[in-house]
């Protein structure tokens, strides 16, 4: 097994477990205040995460090309979160509002590997996008 593939696998748990509290939670409260409550939290966990390697001496890098990327990113999960609620305040089910958002994520961020990194694909991992696109037309047309 290769070395990140349990990594990735944890890190798909803690993202199954974001979008099914937020799928909890968007019955509970404004998307707007969900968002900055999960976002909060999630600040607070980074940095305790960047305190703690500090207290450790272990160096940080920090350039103003990755802030400025780094900044981008919140932007765009700051903007997925809020969507995301608004998404299943609207009453879609977990288990077809997920897949869609989740899968869609990873095709958009394949292809945009594929146009502006200039990264490769195999033949399997070319079916295994198409294999996305046709789960995600089949999620959506049940709705």
């Amino acid at each position: 097994m290769a070395s990140w593939l349990p990594l990735a696998l944890l890190t798909a748990l803690c993202l199954a477990l974001y979008n099914f509290f937020i799928k909890l939670a968007a019955a509970q409260l404004a998307p707007a205040v969900g968002a900055v409550v999960l976002q909060l939290v999630a600040a607070a966990l980074g940095a305790g995460w960047l305190l703690w390697l500090k207290v450790q001496g272990q160096p940080v890098a920090l350039t103003r090309t990755g802030l400025g990327l780094a900044a981008l990113a919140g932007l765009g999960v700051g903007l997925a979160e809020i969507l995301t609620f608004v998404v299943f305040q609207r009453g879609v089910p977990s288990s077809v509002g997920t897949p869609v958002i989740v899968g869609g994520s990873v095709l958009l961020t394949a292809l945009l590997g594929l146009a502006l990194l200039r990264e490769n694909l195999s033949l399997a991992q070319a079916g295994g996008l198409l294999c996305i696109v046709v789960g995600i037309s089949l999620l959506a047309r049940g709705q």
